[in-house]
């Protein structure tokens, strides 16, 4: 209530005194087994409350958007709040919540981490298609996000919808798939391996992953 008073609203610096109020409680205890979790709804709050704790003291912290919402939404919110954090090397535990099924918000988290260059694993790059696209790339990014979300590897892998572009694009891929017309080039390091029916391209592209 008297931070209430004070700040009007829970503002970022309420947030910050109101935890650094129970920090001080426990170190007069002598207690200073400490992980400090300021989590806010509204993410700019979010934000700036974490970077004013990073500065005032140098217990861990645990970073998080409280109540985010939804798959969708509460996926955008919490990897701009936790993803901005952790690139600035703020940050030491994370959750992503999420009003949806619990295995979800370890996936989320997961990507977040791969997103920022913070973890290995399969980290996905696919184009957004154009005019020159000829297969069903939509469709086949999100079989090889299905197919790989599980593999144990630290590998690149490109999903693009031309040769045109899309081995040059994504010439740095370990792997990646290139759609032609009804057909498909897999590639590696921007050099092509073989090519491949449109049917055959899923299968293809799991089979030289396996390879890696």
């Amino acid at each position: 209530k008297e931070l209430l008073a004070k700040y009007g609203a829970p503002t970022a610096e309420a947030l910050v005194e109101s935890a650094m109020g129970h920090v001080k409680i426990l170190e007069q205890c002598d207690f200073e087994d400490i992980v400090i979790s300021i989590k806010s709804s509204d993410v700019p709050t979010m934000i700036k409350a974490y970077r004013l704790c990073a500065e005032t003291c140098n217990y861990p912290l645990h970073l998080g958007v409280t109540e985010a919402g939804t798959e969708r939404m509460g996926l955008i919110k919490s990897s701009i709040g936790i993803g901005s954090l952790l690139c600035d090397g703020i940050g030491e535990t994370i959750r992503v919540s999420l009003t949806d099924e619990p295995v979800k918000e370890i996936y989320a988290a997961k990507d977040i981490l791969k997103a920022i260059g913070k973890s290995g694993g399969v980290r996905i790059v696919s184009c957004p298609t154009c005019g020159r696209t000829r297969i069903d790339l939509i469709g086949l990014a999100k079989k090889v996000e299905e197919a790989t979300k599980d593999i144990d590897k630290d590998i690149k892998i490109a999903v693009m919808g031309c040769v045109v572009n899309g081995i040059g694009e994504s010439g740095n891929a370990d792997i990646g798939i290139a759609g032609g017309d009804g057909c498909a080039v897999i590639f590696s390091h921007g050099e092509k391996l073989r090519k491949v029916s449109e049917e055959e391209a899923l299968p293809a592209l799991l089979a030289e992953i396996e390879k890696l």
